[in-house]
Parts: structure tokens; sequence; C-alpha cells
């Protein structure tokens, strides 16, 4: 623990009486006499002083926090040269990248007096969040250990909400980790620590984002070297028996030339979920669909004999 965790809150009860007794607040002295507990009011100005107390000196000059790294899951080993796991980083939040239906990607700068690197922060929503769209087929093969959890997940309460976003940060970790570590073309998961999760940062030094496969509009060979990228990425992962579960042109970055997965919490376990083989055919015809309507030729991307292809790298004939 830092020493300003180490709070006097003896001496800041006192600091709220003070400030009370001095008419900034009035008092209900009457209703404390009776109950010997602390009114409504000065229960909140309470926590509040706790609150900066605590927080304030926390704070890193220029930045908004300290690292994270710490307290956090660690992506896999080796990690590249441009990660930092020096305690004493400082994190800056530059703005956002994207926003999203369960979740935001923020634009993070970590340094210390030696280094620097951006990353993508991805935040994903809980309690204020209705429902996870689609997440009911993907959550099939996945269950909690306790059946609290499991009904509170089914019926959305807060409580619910909440595990399901950790659960789509822990499954989007582990799918990023196992993939990074096959030689798979995606982010490097860096950290998660609840439901946030720093990942390797696609694009410019200056902060400008790496662009989605559908912003862009390739010329007829870098057409044909997308698609033939993309073929071979999915026979990686259907042999690793795994599928995205919601590919498209707009889960898939384009960074000097590589095409590159991202946004994989929903990733679908090819022999365990019992919907695997319709999640994934509609994977490939949802990325074939755009290919030939920018002019890849149909016989190129042909969807029927693709899923041909990574039905038979699965071993699910």
């Amino acid at each position: 623990m830092r020493e300003h965790d180490e709070y006097d809150y003896e001496s800041a009860f006192d600091d709220v009486q003070d400030t009370l007794r001095r008419g900034k607040r009035k008092m209900r002295t009457d209703d404390r006499a009776r109950t010997g507990r602390l009114t409504e009011e000065e229960r909140s100005t309470l926590a509040r002083l706790r609150e900066d107390a605590v927080s304030a000196p926390d704070t890193p000059e220029g930045a908004d926090r300290w690292s994270t790294w710490g307290d956090a899951d660690h992506g896999p080993t080796p990690r590249p040269d441009w990660v930092i796991t020096d305690l004493g980083a400082a994190d800056r939040e530059l703005g956002i990248i994207k926003t999203g239906k369960e979740a935001d990607v923020h634009l993070v700068e970590r340094s210390t007096p030696d280094q620097s690197c951006l990353m993508a922060a991805k935040r994903y929503r809980g309690s204020d969040h209705r429902m996870f769209h689609r997440d009911a087929g993907y959550l099939e093969g996945r269950r909690m250990r306790r059946s609290r959890e499991m009904r509170a997940m089914s019926n959305r309460s807060s409580f619910g909400r909440n595990l399901i976003a950790e659960q789509w940060a822990v499954a989007e970790f582990a799918a990023l980790s196992r993939l990074w570590l096959l030689g798979a073309p995606v982010p490097y998961p860096v950290q998660r620590s609840g439901t946030e999760l720093l990942l390797e940062f696609l694009g410019d030094a200056d902060g400008t984002a790496a662009p989605r496969l559908a912003q862009l509009r390739p010329d007829p060979d870098e057409l044909v070297d997308l698609w033939s990228q993309l073929v071979g990425t999915l026979t990686m992962l259907a042999a690793e028996g795994v599928a995205h579960g919601d590919l498209s042109a707009y889960n898939l970055m384009v960074h000097e030339g590589r095409l590159i997965l991202i946004d994989l919490p929903q990733v679908v376990d090819l022999v365990a979920n019992p919907k695997a083989e319709s999640i994934l055919e509609r994977d490939v015809h949802n990325v074939s669909t755009w290919f030939t309507t920018r002019g890849l030729a149909p016989e190129l991307a042909d969807h029927h004999e693709l899923m041909v292809v990574l039905v038979d790298a699965a071993g699910l004939n």
C-alpha cells in the first residue's frame, strides 16, 4: 500500500465537524444526538473528503493515474520491447478512439522518464448498459461455478451485467493471448484489470489509428492479398478449434499492409458450442460478401468453398 492510502479518517471526521460548525453546512444536531450517527449530509461530506484526500495525492503530475500493471493480469511472454512494466510509470488519457455497443476504446500513453508507448484501452460497460447484444448464444458453454452468479447474469441484474462485462473482458484477453502465441495477426494484449483491457495500439506515432477494412477501397492486387491473408488467418483459427464469432469488415484492421483481427470477446469454441458451425458460416459469409462487392472475383471468395476448408481444418467432418 502506498503511503497516501494510509489515510487518517478520524482527522477527516474532525474536519467535517469543524466545517459544519462554522456554518458552511447546516447540521442536524438533534438527529445525531438521538441516533449517535452521522446525518446523510455529513456522511456525504465525509465520503467526499475521504475520496479527495486519498485520490488527489495519488494522481501523477501531468497524467491521469499511475500504471495499473501491478494489479493486472499480464500478456504472454516474451513481451514486445515497447511494453512498459515499470510500476512507477504513469498513464495519460489522450482521447477516445472508438465507441461501441459493449465497450469504448480510449487512447492511453504510458510513460516513464526514459520510455513511452501508446496503447488502446478497451473498457467494457457493465451496470450502465442494458444488455450485451447477442451474448446469449456466445455464452453457451461458458458457465459460472456459482448458481447465484448464473442467476444474476440470466436476470440481467446490475450485478449480473457487471459479471458479464468482466467475463467478456476475461474471454477476450484469454483469446488474444492464445492467438498471439500462435502467431495469429492480433494486437498484443498488454494487460487486463477488471473490465479494462490494455492492448497494442495499431496506428501512427501521432495517435492516428489504423483504418478498419470497411473504410478502405483496396485496388485489385491489394484486395487479393488481403483475402489471402484472411483465409490463412481463419484457417489457423479453425485448426485451433475457434472462430471469431462476430467477423466483418468492421472487426478487421489494416496496419502497414497487414490484416489484423480485433474485437474478440465472443470467440466461439467450434467443438463445445452447439451453434458454432452456423456462427462460423455467418463469419465467412460476411467477409466473402464484402470482398466480392469490392471487386474480388467470386470464384476466389466463394464462401461455400472456404467453409469446406475451415470445417476440415477444425476436424468437424
